[in-house]
């Protein structure tokens, strides 16, 4: 049983004008192939949840930009500590696909001024470590919240300092949709307005990130304390700022 969502018509975009969109948006910032592969979670499980809505949007958008995405649906997850040891096939699915990815975009919506529950309970099953693999470190992340009433940013502002805590890059620029419910149309695309050109831009920016910092991902978020630990001694003749800062030695 896979927990992936499809995406339904990926290759239409009744709310874009081509003639300003960048085929390539990272191009010259980096190799962007392989193509960046990009994680979506949404904070919804209603028939019609505007933050799923708002991801397949996203992921559509992401495709036209070259990447690869997968949207995990959480309906099944259960809460962390529920089961022992998280023992649970929806667990490992999602940890999986993090492993996968290079970035990830998480999108909720505003429930009492906050995020949801459904969306804390995904993050809250991504270990910083497990394994001596780490499924967030060193990934970029875009933000997005959708709510029912006037525009807010106490969801974007609560994921981002949850990204910060996964040790994950959080990109500048994020989406905040108020009045959701008057943004889709029957069929649960998102109408034109600058709310959408504005996902259209993020989405730009997390590729252009990805792109950007994939590389280096793993020496971003190489750390004293933790090679300390593991007894992981720096081997002077190899150390390459040693070497750049005694080009003589």
């Amino acid at each position: 049983m896979s927990r992936l969502r499809p995406l339904t018509d990926p290759d239409t975009f009744p709310s874009l004008d081509p003639a300003f969109i960048h085929a390539r948006p990272a191009v010259g910032l980096g190799a962007d192939q392989p193509p960046p592969r990009i994680l979506l979670l949404y904070g919804s499980l209603r028939e019609r949840s505007y933050s799923r809505l708002a991801v397949e949007e996203a992921a559509r958008l992401l495709q036209l930009f070259g990447a690869e995405t997968r949207i995990f649906d959480p309906s099944d997850l259960p809460l962390p500590d529920q089961i022992g040891g998280d023992d649970h096939p929806a667990v490992h699915e999602l940890r999986e696909h993090a492993f996968w990815s290079d970035g990830m975009v998480w999108c909720s919506p505003e429930r009492h001024g906050q995020i949801t529950g459904i969306m804390k309970t995904q993050i809250d099953h991504l270990p910083l470590s497990t394994g001596g693999m780490r499924p967030t470190q060193g990934r970029t992340l875009a933000v997005m919240q959708v709510s029912a009433g006037s525009q807010s940013f106490n969801t974007v502002n609560t994921l981002r300092l949850l990204g910060r805590w996964m040790r994950m890059f959080t990109i500048p620029n994020q989406s905040s949709v108020p009045k959701a419910y008057e943004e889709f149309d029957g069929a649960g695309r998102m109408k034109p307005s600058p709310l959408y050109d504005r996902i259209v831009d993020v989405m730009e920016e997390l590729v252009r990130f990805t792109v950007l910092l994939r590389p280096h991902a793993e020496q971003l978020v190489d750390r004293y304390s933790e090679r300390k630990e593991a007894g992981r001694a720096i081997d002077p003749q190899k150390d390459i700022s040693a070497i750049a800062l005694n080009p003589s030695s």
